[in-house]
């Protein structure tokens, strides 16, 4: 299984200038709008790139095009970069790059590299690019005629899931249509209903157990589909009654929803998995336990899991290592990104006794957060 082992950005929304140690597992924290769903985003492109539907212009689309995802703090013209390092376990490490510009507004591969071991397999502009411009309106990525000799690559890249459950569009009962792989949860049940019966009857049996120790008085949860195939969950809780109550997804908390989302993609063997703030609605009992059940899911799949936080509780876990843990702190030259491990302080405070949460979140406080009590709206 291929891994992320680093990412360079330029000029990519929040970042000027950006290179990153990946780990099997990275925790994200800062301020609001210091750039953590922007990074996670990138992984996201390189998805989008790769997928079937996706191709490099409607990702620059789907972001409002390149004067859209060009950091504000870019010098005029500048070109985007992306770059990552991957690992194939023992066997081949490989690079791919990507810059590119906006000409006429559509957006225009500057330059676009594949490196295996060292050897540049793809290398444009190249001469056939020179004498059809227009072909630098596409990647080699996301052309099956073209991506064939790293196409590995290309395959990882698509194996990319974002999730950020949003309970209101889990609920909405026209929440499937039109939609196919949406991180927001709306086709996250139709998912579920077209998963191979014995692997979805052994993943809603944990996630069972699961929520009866999250959720009080739930007991258990069935999946069905109504007359018109639209599938819906039904969650059992103890009751008055001998038999208990049932209930549908639309009477579920949103805390249920999220987590009842977050075990389910967990247990997927895909690749990467990015959680968007996956503390939210949850109880903090709840989230200090979140890494610890992602390292063992972890175990299982081999995959990595890149997360956002703002949670201190889900930060207390001793088994968070400082090199997972990434600072990111909004200058005027955009969001710079310190690894927790490079800084003496958070290791001297660490080693005291301190739990992480208590010293990273202080360190990407807003400066005059409490002048916010001093609101009146009037």
């Amino acid at each position: 299984m291929l891994k992320f082992r680093k990412l360079r950005l330029k000029n990519w929304k929040n970042f000027t200038d950006a290179k990153i140690d990946l780990q099997e597992r990275m925790f994200l924290v800062g301020p609001n709008a210091s750039g953590k769903s922007n990074l996670l985003d990138a992984f996201r492109f390189l998805r989008e790139l790769a997928s079937p539907g996706g191709g490099f212009r409607e990702a620059a689309r789907r972001r409002g095009g390149v004067i859209a995802i060009r950091c504000l703090a870019a010098r005029r013209k500048s070109d985007v970069e992306i770059g990552v390092d991957l690992q194939e376990g023992e066997g081949h490490r490989w690079k791919y790059e990507l810059a590119f510009h906006e000409d006429g507004r559509r957006p225009l591969v500057r330059q676009e590299r594949v490196l295996r071991d060292g050897e540049a397999i793809i290398e444009r502009p190249d001469k056939e690019d020179g004498n059809d411009a227009e072909r630098l309106t596409q990647t080699h990525l996301e052309q099956v005629n073209m991506n064939q000799p790293f196409r590995e690559v290309a395959a990882f890249f698509a194996s990319i899931r974002y999730l950020h459950i949003v309970p209101q569009i889990i609920r909405d009962p026209d929440r499937s249509k039109g939609r196919s792989n949406d991180p927001f949860g709306g086709d996250f049940l139709e998912q579920i209903a077209k998963t191979p019966k014995r692997t979805r009857d052994a993943r809603m049996k944990r996630i069972q157990k699961a929520l009866r120790v999250a959720v009080p008085q739930f007991q258990e949860f069935d999946l069905s589909r109504d007359d018109q195939g639209t599938p819906h969950l039904s969650g059992k809780y103890q009751h008055w009654r001998p038999r208990g109550a049932w209930q549908s997804e639309e009477q579920f908390s949103d805390g249920t929803l999220r987590l009842l989302g977050l075990l389910w993609a967990a247990m997927e063997k895909d690749g990467p998995l990015l959680l968007e703030e996956p503390e939210l609605s949850l109880h903090p009992e709840i989230a200090r336990r979140l890494p610890q059940m992602l390292a063992r899911v972890q175990r299982s799949t081999g995959r990595q899991i890149f997360m956002s936080t703002h949670s201190q509780d889900l930060l207390r876990d001793e088994g968070i290592g400082l090199d997972e843990t990434l600072l990111l702190l909004p200058r005027k030259e955009g969001t710079e990104i310190t690894p927790a491990t490079s800084d003496a302080h958070i290791r001297q405070l660490l080693e005291g006794g301190l739990p992480l949460g208590d010293i990273v979140l202080p360190k990407t406080r807003p400066a005059h957060a409490d002048q916010l009590s001093l609101f009146t709206g009037v």
